[in-house]
């Protein structure tokens, strides 16, 4: 993001270009190796430019992590209209956009970063991005408060989401559309499981899979092992269609 031309800008304007600027070289290069007279370079002004608007390199790396919690964070959010599967696909496709976007920036956010490892901001950014993750995941099922089996289901799959993001950026080797698929499928299967356990889930995937249509990714999950929709459900339990 060179600009080339030196611009007077005022206080804020000059802050946002210099995250935007930030942000483009983190989401290229892992953050510790970008210095302030990368980020100087590429806004066109001086190092001492740099710290007149953050005393240290700190100060804008931490900058930059918080618009891109926030970025995500927004990206994160879905109207409650429609099939849950096709919800979370879209958000899911959103989400693979940031991470393609931001690669090592998005892993410095989750990982903390060599200079950030440990530390207050950091675990406060990505914690709040997780937890607007689970609040968007309840409201969606319509829950407000969740048993204990419910809410360690959807925490772990928000964990599983940023781990195979974090692994498919080692390379790309599976195709991304796929890992997105994969991950809708992964929550169909693991509410699955929960709900042999807990009452409630298996409420919850009754609901699902009662609004799912016959080409929605829910079902065709179980179209690709081979079994039949119930499947997914406990033993016991039926999904009303209308």
């Amino acid at each position: 993001m060179t600009t080339g031309v030196r611009r007077r800008m005022g206080v804020e304007q000059r802050r946002e270009q210099l995250i935007a600027v930030a942000l483009d070289l983190f989401g290229h290069r892992p953050p510790d190796t970008v210095s302030v007279d990368d980020i100087a370079t590429a806004a066109g002004i001086s190092r001492p430019l740099v710290y007149h608007y953050f005393p240290c390199k700190q100060s804008l790396y931490e900058a930059a992590l918080r618009h891109a919690a926030d970025e995500l964070t927004a990206r994160l959010a879905e109207p409650c209209e429609g099939p849950s599967g096709g919800r979370l696909a879209r958000v899911m496709r959103r989400f693979f956009d940031f991470v393609e976007t931001y690669g090592p920036a998005f892993a410095a956010l989750l990982r903390g970063g060599p200079a950030m490892a440990g530390t207050g901001p950091s675990c406060a950014m990505i914690d709040g991005v997780r937890q607007a993750a689970y609040g968007h995941l309840l409201t969606h099922l319509g829950v407000r408060e969740p048993s204990a089996r419910l809410e360690l289901l959807l925490r772990s799959w928000i964990s599983l989401a940023e781990s195979t993001a974090l692994l498919w950026l080692d390379g790309r080797r599976v195709p991304r559309a796929e890992l997105e698929r994969q991950l809708v499928h992964a929550f169909a299967a693991l509410t699955a499981v929960s709900a042999a356990y807990d009452g409630e889930t298996a409420a919850v995937l009754v609901r699902v899979l009662g609004d799912e249509p016959v080409d929605g990714p829910f079902v065709r999950l179980t179209a690709r092992t081979g079994a039949p929709a119930p499947a997914l459900l406990p033993a016991g339990i039926t999904a009303s269609r209308s």
